[in-house]
This record gives C-alpha cells, sequence and structure tokens, in this order.
C-alpha cells in the first residue's frame, strides 16, 4: 500500500499533489502548513534562511529543500529525468508561493477548517486506503511520514479546496442550453465516448500582456515545441519548463472526454493522430504546446437496468432506526400475506418521487442507486420482496420485476457533457483566478 505516490489524473493543485490510492489528494506532505514565520534576531532579521517574501509571510529553506526531495523523488517513480536543479527549483519555488498567496486569502476571508472535518477526511483516507483509522499514524510512519504533519497538511488542503469552491467552483453557472448545443453539434453521437490523454506546456503570459511579452512567449513555446518534434521526452521538458499548475506531472492532463478538455485545445486535438503535437495555442493564459498521447473508447455505452419498486421509512425524532426497521419489516409481511405493494407504499413510503407511483422507480441503473440498497436489489431472485435493506436514507424493501441490458449511451453522454462541461468552465475560470491572486501578490525572491 502506497500512501504517498503522484496524482495522474491532470487535476490542478496548488503545489507538488499527493494522493492515497486517488481518495484524497493532499499536498506534498513536505510543505508546512499555514504560513511561514521564520525567527527574527534582534534587529528584525530572519535568522533561518528564507527563499521569498510573500506579503506578509515567508516562504522557508528548509520548506524549499523538504518540497523538492518529494518532487524529485515523484520524478524518479516516474521514471523521467529530473531537469537542472536550478530549473526544478525555480518551478518548485513558484508552486510555494502561489499556495501560501492563497493560504493567505482563505484566513483574511475567515476560512477554518475544524477538527471534526479534519478527522472525517482521515476517516474516509483510512476507508480508501484500506486500514482502521486507529491503524493510519503506523501506516504514514511506515513510509516516513509524521502524522501530525499530516493532519496539518490535509487541514491545510481542505482549506485551498474551500477557497477555490468559494471564490471560483460557485461562481461557476452552466446553462442547460449549453449541454443542449453540444449534444446537437458536431461532438455528438458515438465518438463522444472517445476518450483524449492530452499533455501540455504552458509559457504564460501576465493577465495585460504587451505585444513585446506575448512575442517573446510564443517564442520560447516555438523552441520547446521543437525540441518534442526533435525527440525530446515531452515530460521532462513540462516539468522544467510549463507554468501550468500540472507542470510537475509531466504536463499531462489525464483521460479526458473532448468535451473535458480546455475549450482552446479541442479543435486542435481532434486533428491529430496519437503522439502528434498540435501548432501552437494561444489563450488567455499564454502560449500552449498540446501533444495527443493516445486515445481510447467510442463504444456505445451497454448497462445492466433493474425495473425496480420500493418503499422507504426513514428514522426520525420519533422512530429510532431499529424501530424503523421493524416497521418496514412489518409492511413487507403484510405484502408477503397478500396487501397490495402499491397502495403501502402509496400510505407508507418517505420517498416523494415514487410514493405517489405506488413505489414504481421504473428502469434504473445499479450505477444510478444508492450502494448498499443496489448491493440488496442484486441478491434477489425472481419477483421476491427484499428482507429490509439499510442505505444512506433510511430502511427499503424492494422488488425487482425485471432485468435487461439497454443501450444508455445517450443518457451517459448527457450527464457526462453536463458535468465536463461544467469542469471545463471551472478549470479555466481557476487558472484565470490563481493568475490574479499571483499578479496582485507582492513577492520578492531571495535568492
Amino acid at each position: 500500500m502506497d500512501l504517498c505516490v503522484s496524482r495522474k489524473d491532470g487535476g490542478e493543485e496548488t503545489a507538488h499533489p499527493r494522493t492515497l490510492r486517488g481518495a484524497l489528494v493532499l499536498v506534498c506532505l513536505a510543505v508546512v502548513a499555514g504560513p511561514a514565520w521564520g525567527q527574527l534576531s534582534d534587529d528584525g532579521e530572519f535568522l533561518e534562511g528564507i527563499v521569498a517574501v510573500v506579503n506578509d509571510g515567508v516562504v522557508l529553506t528548509s520548506e524549499l529543500d523538504q518540497e523538492l526531495a518529494g518532487v524529485r523523488a515523484n520524478i524518479r517513480a516516474q521514471g523521467l529525468r529530473s531537469p537542472p536543479s536550478a530549473v526544478l527549483e525555480s518551478q518548485v519555488l513558484e508552486r510555494l508561493v502561489l499556495r501560501e498567496i492563497q493560504l493567505q486569502r482563505a484566513r483574511r476571508l475567515g476560512i477554518e477548517i475544524s477538527d471534526e472535518q479534519v478527522n472525517r477526511a482521515l476517516g474516509f483516507v483510512a476507508q480508501q486506503n484500506g486500514v482502521e483509522l486507529s491503524d493510519l499514524p503506523d501506516a504514514l510512519a511506515d513510509q516516513g511520514i509524521e502524522y501530525a504533519r499530516y493532519r496539518e497538511e490535509l487541514r491545510a488542503q481542505i482549506e485551498l479546496d474551500t477557497l477555490r469552491q468559494r471564490d471560483v467552483v460557485a461562481r461557476v453557472y452552466l446553462n442547460p442550453r449549453e449541454v443542449d448545443d453540444f449534444l446537437r453539434g458536431a461532438e455528438a453521437g458515438e465518438e463522444a465516448n472517445r476518450e483524449y490523454l492530452v499533455s501540455h506546456i504552458l509559457i504564460g503570459t501576465p493577465l495585460n500582456a504587451t505585444a513585446g511579452q506575448r512575442d517573446a512567449a510564443r517564442e520560447r513555446a516555438e523552441r520547446l515545441r521543437e525540441r518534442v518534434l526533435e525527440g525530446e521526452n515531452f515530460a521532462e521538458l513540462a516539468i522544467a519548463y510549463s507554468e501550468a499548475q500540472n507542470a510537475l506531472q509531466g504536463g499531462s492532463l489525464g483521460w479526458r472526454k473532448r468535451n473535458a478538455l480546455p475549450t482552446a485545445f479541442v479543435a486542435h486535438v481532434l486533428q491529430l493522430e496519437p503522439g502528434g503535437v498540435a501548432e501552437l495555442i494561444t489563450t488567455g493564459s499564454g502560449v500552449h504546446v498540446v501533444r495527443l498521447d493516445e486515445t481510447r473508447g467510442g463504444d456505445p455505452i451497454i448497462q445492466e437496468q433493474w425495473e425496480l419498486r420500493h418503499i422507504l421509512l426513514q428514522p426520525n425524532e420519533i422512530r429510532d432506526d431499529d424501530a424503523t426497521r421493524g416497521e418496514i419489516a412489518e409492511i413487507r409481511g403484510q405484502i408477503l400475506a397478500g396487501e397490495s405493494f402499491g397502495a403501502l407504499a402509496r400510505a407508507y413510503s418517505a420517498d416523494p418521487g415514487s410514493a405517489g407511483e405506488g413505489g414504481m422507480l421504473g428502469w434504473v441503473s445499479p450505477e444510478d442507486l444508492d450502494p448498499a440498497f443496489a448491493a440488496g436489489v442484486a441478491e434477489l431472485e425472481g419477483e421476491e420482496i427484499s428482507e429490509p435493506i439499510r442505505s444512506s436514507f433510511g430502511w427499503h424493501i424492494a422488488q425487482r420485476s425485471g432485468t435487461r441490458m439497454q443501450d444508455v449511451s445517450e443518457d451517459v453522454r448527457r450527464q457526462r457533457a453536463a458535468l465536463a462541461l461544467r469542469e471545463r468552465k471551472v478549470q479555466e475560470e481557476t487558472q484565470l483566478w490563481l493568475q490574479r491572486l499571483r499578479a496582485e501578490a507582492f513577492v520578492e525572491y531571495k535568492k
């Protein structure tokens, strides 16, 4: 069990990310959570070495050294060649600066993460890694990670996620017509299920870049594109030179549907064969070198579906969980004795969406159901009435009256299109948001 590996999903983080089986992305545990303050001497000078002043905070030399060690370990784990030390140091330092800027903003806004929130997140991490929460400190210690530091890094990451949710995600709106337009467009049909593995290198430009700055960025990007075409390792070049938030992951965006690719990339990527490199792409963030690594999928989506009806009872102030289970068991007994399932559903079910229909859910895919409820239904034979099933909603009894294999490509495409279009907007807005934060901050490098 590896509790500390590099993220490979193309997500963009505020610093070098670590993931626990993909369950929860953390910033590098080597980075000290919170504002970094060195010791002051009598004349106001810092005794511990600092590498950058960030507004009213600093980034310490020790932080940079620890973060560099983690980044180098992850580069080795990916089988990549590390760029020159000065280049890598510059990349990592910029990410530490950006992280510090975000943490300072979160604290100015009064964002605080409670111990309860941290404990819930730790419980989720433990569950996803197949260990008991009480065993998590030992599991971390086996990898040389101090539990107390891990807790505080987790707290900081939740703080950053909360800030991004407030500043970016909550402000992104997806009009249903955008989904309709997308599905009616040239991207509709079987091809919409195809996935693309894309990598990019960003040479950034300021928000209000001059013509000279834009030209200089384009020249740098063109030189990098030529090096890629000459056979140099794309991931190593991204680690060394890209200014995108996923640079230290080799520039990979991970597997994405075309509607989840950055808007400016789509037309270029669709013209490429795997391994192909697009012409330079200019966006508000800068100039991009984009390569299509691989494609996959495109087949119809066939899912098993069940025709279901159910009755749901929920615990309340009068009826506790045990009493609720007992009551749903009594209703089951009434049905087995010959009373109408539909009539009892209309009389007792707490599911407003199906009670009026006699408990009918219609044809549903197991993937769309509460996992515990789906597991209980899966055990049914014929049209038998289930034993009481506990789900996150309460206690159910269910009856499966039919099973079929259904082409759900259209439904799934619509769901995925909505999610991907929204995520595309979030990613684009996040990049611009980070640029604004960076431009507004006072940063002075000390080395």
